[in-house]
């Protein structure tokens, strides 16, 4: 696909998270067993609040991968000094398999913007092999880059995001 028309050029995923990459493994996510995670799709709070089921293709089961979930919108688009806000870290994943089988690092947090329409950004690496990945300190101004740096891991191998905004819980009557 051209440059021009990547989903993740246009939403600025590639930029504000990513250096340009080439994507060569399949990366699936599903929220609730119905809601599947598209470039550019919306999705509200309520249907991203518990961890989603992840789908890694792969070489085989000796290939390990680590998913990286992170807003770079945080606190607000307009403001985004938390930028990148971690909301979850998985490494050792073997490739055809999924994030169940990988060792979790930052438990699953659920996007909960308050303000704007924030981009929550899967990014998937390939590891060199097995290694061990510490939590960083805190959520907030995590840097993939840095991340992708510090472990080896190199460019993503594929990437995906969704945009979440703040959902009302009601209807607001006069």
């Amino acid at each position: 696909m051209p440059r021009s028309m990547d989903p993740l050029v246009i939403g600025g995923v590639v930029g504000d998270v990513l250096e340009p990459f080439r994507s060569c493994v399949s990366l699936r996510i599903i929220f609730n067993n119905c809601s599947e995670v598209i470039n550019c799709c919306e999705l509200k709070p309520s249907q991203v609040m518990n961890q989603p089921r992840v789908e890694i293709g792969g070489d085989d089961l000796r290939t390990l991968y680590t998913l990286v979930m992170v807003d770079p919108d945080a606190p607000s688009p307009g403001n985004p000094n938390q930028r990148e806000y971690l909301h979850w870290l998985v490494a050792n994943i073997p490739g055809t398999t999924g994030t169940n089988y990988g060792e979790e690092v930052v438990g699953y947090e659920g996007p909960r913007p308050v303000m704007g329409i924030h981009r929550i950004v899967f990014i998937l690496f390939r590891q060199l092999g097995r290694q061990t990945v510490y939590a960083p300190g805190w959520r907030q101004n995590f840097n993939t880059r840095d991340f992708s740096e510090l472990y080896n891991l190199g460019s993503p191998v594929a990437a995906t995001f969704f945009n979440c905004k703040r959902q009302l819980d009601s209807i607001r009557r006069r």
